[in-house]
């Protein structure tokens, strides 16, 4: 029998997970708006000053940019001959590859009829500005006969309306709280509950050895504890198991994963217990884990196992994966194997062990059919001690173990 072991945490090699960053942002476009009235008087006095000359508004400001509207009485286009006014607004001072909207028009002096035949506008679209001194208007805004003879000309003084929207963009970060979130230590909480024993409402005797443990964090974790305590022919007033065939620090083992869900550390506790080694406490191990349905920890010692095959321990390793249906280990054995033969090594010793399944060290059938037998034997011996409980279908195979063929 293994002595006892202290309890081992799982501390160490329990997986943290990185919780992932999430952020976000928003990017919102808005438009400002302004407007400008700009009244020309003395048009009688502007007109003949030249071809693109031109008459300024005051600057005004809007959204942040400074404009001017900018009247040219004998046009800017030197091949009308004066015959045509123009008519623009300029960027004065801006940032360059900004955006607005405009709608420049000429209105009567209540500022309530507007010329149409050309109203310069892009009221629908953003246009885009290139920086100071950027102009958007007509060359022929209006012949100046057809300007002088209608009604817009008032008292000898000429009116103008712009509207400017300037479109602003900005990105909106909602206010994220620098609050870490410690990682969760539910599996080191329940392993303190066990260490404690408070609130333990089953006592499990191994060999002698007593185990002070929760139901209901037992029946949680294995389909085996559940249909023990809680199953249509279990116990749920059951304060005492006595448990068979399994070694007590093995047992301890078990429970430690089942509440902490670490996988233990089996170099320590195969240091702290003579004549044992890493390999032998993991068959143990492996053969508890699928006593109780814990596939989670069987498929971790298969994964352990598998990681340090070697020419003396293969054989054992096979028998084991066949006992206990563990199709990762066979595969990992017999590959060893198949490379070891490929590269021409002895193997003489490794097959005779292998063809030893059961104890049957007679040596007079290979190996493949001794598997093929004990596999057979195996699923007729499990058959015969299945039963249901509480509706659970649990295989009673206690996972008896070979003490020479596990190398203890």
């Amino acid at each position: 029998m293994l002595p006892s072991t202290s309890w081992v945490t799982a501390e160490g090699s329990r997986r943290r997970e990185k919780q992932p960053e999430v952020s976000c942002s928003m990017s919102v476009s808005c438009t400002v708006e302004g407007s400008h009235r700009y009244v020309l008087a003395g048009y009688s006095q502007a007109k003949g000053m030249g071809v693109g000359k031109f008459l300024s508004s005051e600057v005004f400001s809007v959204g942040g940019l400074r404009w001017a509207i900018h009247f040219y009485p004998d046009g800017l286009g030197p091949e009308d001959n004066g015959g045509y006014v123009s008519l623009f607004v300029t960027l004065v001072t801006g940032e360059p590859d900004c955006r607005a909207l405009f709608d420049l028009a000429m209105t009567d002096q209540r500022g309530k009829v507007r010329y149409k035949r050309d109203t310069i506008s892009s009221r629908f679209e953003p246009v885009n500005l290139k920086g100071n001194g950027w102009s958007w208007g007509s060359i022929r805004f209006i012949k100046k006969a057809a300007l002088e003879r209608s009604n817009f000309l008032q008292n000898d003084s000429l009116f103008f309306e712009c509207a400017i929207s300037v479109v602003k963009t900005r990105t909106v970060t909602p206010i994220q709280w620098s609050i870490p979130v410690p990682t969760s230590d539910l599996g080191r909480s329940l392993g303190e509950l066990l260490r404690t024993e408070m609130g333990s409402d089953i006592v499990f005797v191994v060999a002698g050895e007593s185990f002070k443990a929760h139901k209901l964090i037992l029946a949680a974790r294995s389909p085996v504890f559940r249909a023990q305590f809680f199953g249509g022919i279990g116990d749920p007033n059951l304060d005492k198991v006595d448990v068979e065939e399994i070694e007590p620090p093995v047992f301890k083992a078990m429970l430690q994963f089942i509440y902490s869900d670490g996988f233990p550390d089996v170099q320590e506790l195969a240091m702290s217990i003579p004549m044992c080694n890493p390999t032998i406490f993991l068959r143990h191990l492996l053969a508890a884990a699928d006593r109780y349905w814990l596939d989670r920890l069987k498929r971790f010692c298969e994964l352990k196992l598998s990681e340090e095959i070697t020419e003396d321990t293969v054989a054992d390793n096979l028998a084991l994966a066949e006992r206990h249906r563990c199709p990762g280990l066979k595969a990992a054995g017999l590959e060893f194997i198949d490379r070891c033969l490929k590269g021409g090594e002895a193997m003489t010793g490794m097959l005779q062990t292998v063809a030893i399944v059961d104890g049957d060290s007679s040596g007079g059938r290979r190996g493949g059919e001794e598997v093929v037998d004990a596999q057979e034997e195996e699923e007729e011996s499990c058959s015969d001690r299945r039963r249901h409980l509480g509706g659970v279908n649990v295989d009673r195979r206690w996972g008896n173990l070979n003490p020479l063929t596990l190398g203890i």
